[in-house]
């Protein structure tokens, strides 16, 4: 393998791994939406 095609797999493996990371990063740091209550609609009604 040639000194160019080693540098080309090298920079699209980082590409790979870059885009895998930021986006694994951005899923642990969302914040979970909140659920919503599902008794909450059914305040009103008698039981």
């Amino acid at each position: 393998m040639n000194t160019s095609a080693l540098i080309m797999l090298l920079a699209a493996e980082g590409v790979v791994v870059g885009f895998t990371l930021y986006f694994f990063w951005k899923v642990l740091k969302t914040p979970p939406k909140p659920e919503p209550d599902s008794y909450s609609e059914n305040d009103d009604e008698p039981r």
